[in-house]
């Protein structure tokens, strides 16, 4: 049994995987990210200095949300998150999409291909013998 102390509140708790916060800071950052969720969609060109006033949210917890994809913001209203290869101002995610296309193309190219087998000749009728014999 793994015993740790919630990162956000201090208390106690088993820890299985991943961040490390008890169940009910999870259960509370799940509610204030929905909440933050329902915000930028009821409002299309707010930024993230206006999700951190209006929700009352730390400013790093709505990049972490961008950063993992959950949260998308419109062109206008992305600020400071940026790709992590180019530096092009993003949506959402770590990467733009044309350096994803880059990546994407490198490890493909990185992975050796098998050639394709060429179709098998089919057998002349004549080459079959009717007649089989068992050993």
């Amino acid at each position: 049994m793994n015993v740790r102390n919630c990162r956000k509140c201090g208390k106690l708790f088993n820890y299985v995987t991943g961040v490390p916060i008890c169940p009910a800071c999870k259960d509370a950052l799940e509610k204030k990210f929905q909440e933050v969720k329902k915000y930028v969609q009821d409002n299309r060109g707010a930024t993230i200095p206006d999700v951190v006033e209006n929700c009352e949210v730390d400013a790093q917890q709505v990049r972490q949300w961008v950063r993992e994809e959950r949260l998308e913001f419109s062109g206008e209203g992305v600020t400071g998150i940026t790709c992590e290869k180019c530096g092009a101002t993003i949506p959402t995610g770590r990467f733009c999409q044309k350096c994803k296309n880059e990546m994407t193309a490198n490890l493909n190219s990185a992975i050796p291909q098998k050639p394709k087998e060429a179709p098998k000749p089919k057998k002349d009728p004549k080459d079959n013998p009717k007649m089989r014999f068992l050993q």
